[in-house]
This record gives structure tokens, sequence and C-alpha cells, in this order.
């Protein structure tokens, strides 16, 4: 499996966005190897679901995390609006798989399994499950002691390949709880902000970096990764996929 690790930072937030799906793409059609993306964010945003796309505030919401800095954008696999800045790790894998609808369920089993081991090595009493009022919930979240949300997954399925992203919150959860708060409000979707937290929140001496090496020394475990770098195609195919993750 190949690794790219942080994209260029000039790289606007819909395409950083359209990077995964255009990998998925490739990865698809036989053109790359599986690939494993580390991502930091360039910029702060508020990445909606589609079917927040679709909710009578949504133009309202859209409004509120511009008005909060934040850029908003349509991603292309399931859940609700998450937010982040970049105090986050955003990690996909993509694999070729000729049955890649199947085996969903073991995926997130599998994948939460592998966060929660990741966390509680770094000394946070992490679990695998959601949480009263959390934000985009997933049975397969992970969170710390039950209570606030530290890790968000999600998947998408094509012909021959399949997606798994985690959205990992390293900090700045007390900027992320206000802006939470007014786009799920404006979306009439239940939230309990004090279930938004973050990674250095539960432990004070970890930081991006450290997280991020205990992220790949896990997936080392299993997956020999060869540092790659993002490819010209395959970043030309994101630019031209980026209109569709702009709000």
């Amino acid at each position: 499996m190949r690794l790219i690790r942080t994209p260029p930072p000039a790289l606007h937030p819909a395409v950083e966005l359209a990077v995964a799906r255009a990998l998925l793409q490739r990865v698809s059609r036989g053109e790359l190897p599986d690939t494993l993306r580390v991502s930091l964010p360039s910029r702060p945003v508020v990445v909606f679901g589609r079917r927040d796309t679709r909710q009578p505030g949504w133009a309202d919401a859209v409004r509120r995390s511009r008005e909060a800095g934040f850029e908003p954008l349509v991603r292309a696999v399931g859940g609700r609006a998450v937010a982040y800045t970049e105090s986050a790790l955003v990690v996909d894998a993509v694999v070729h798989a000729h049955d890649s609808a199947g085996g969903m369920d073991e995926r997130f089993r599998v994948f939460g399994d592998l966060y929660a081991d990741v966390l509680r090595d770094l000394g946070v009493d992490a679990r695998v499950g959601s949480v009263p009022g959390e934000y985009c919930p997933g049975a397969q979240s992970v969170n710390a002691r039950g209570e606030v949300k530290l890790v968000g997954t999600a998947q998408r399925v094509v012909r021959d390949a399949w997606l798994f992203s985690a959205l990992v919150i390293v900090a700045d959860e007390q900027v992320l709880r206000p802006v939470l708060a007014d786009v799920y409000e404006s979306l009439d979707q239940p939230l309990d902000v004090a279930a938004v937290s973050s990674v250095t929140a539960e432990v004070p001496t970890l930081d991006l970096e450290r997280v991020e090496r205990a992220i790949l020394a896990a997936y080392r475990a299993t997956h020999p990764l060869e540092p790659s770098e993002l490819d010209a195609s395959t970043l030309e195919l994101a630019h031209r996929m980026a209109a569709d993750h702009r709000a």
C-alpha cells in the first residue's frame, strides 16, 4: 500500500476533499495501487453530508459556517455535518476489491477497533460506540470515557474499490463547539456540544505529530507502507471534481 502524507497546503479545501474521491476512482480502475492518505486540513471547514443539503435550514447553516470562519463543503461519503480545523487528521484508506460492496459492517468494526487501540496506547480511555448527542452520529465512532466523540468514520463504495475515511479531532474542540451548535440548530438536528471534544483534551501532552505517528504505526503492523507523492493525474482529476464539494 502506498502512503501519501499531507497534500500541498495551497490546495483549496474542496480540492483536498476531492482528492479522496479521485483516488477511489483511479484505484477502482486499476490505475493506482491501494493507497493510504493522511492529510492536514489547510483551514477550518464544516463538511456537510448530502442529506444536510436537502434540509430546509441548509442555506442558513452554510451562512453561519462562513460567518464563523469555516469553509462549507459537501462530502461524497455519508453522514451528517462535521467541523474541524488545522488541528485534525483526515485518514483515507482506498482499497481495490472486486466485492467492494461486501464487508461494510466488518470494515466499520475493524477500523473502529484500530483507532480505539491507537488512542488507548496514547493514554486515552478510548472506546468504540456513539455517545449521546454526538455530531454525525455513528455506531462505530471512537469516543473517550463513553462521553465525548474523538473520531468519526465513514465509507464510500464504488465498483471494485472502497474508501474508508476517518476524522481524528486532535485539538480545537472549544472552537468547534459554537459552529457545530449553530449548524445543527439551522439543520434542526440534535446536538449536545458537551459531546464535542478532542484527543488533547483527554491527554494534553499529545500533539498532531505523535497521533499521526501512532496511526501510521498501526497501519504498518498489517500493511507495508511505501511513501509516495500525490501524482499529477489524480490532482488534475480532483480539481475537476472539486465543484461537486463546494457549498
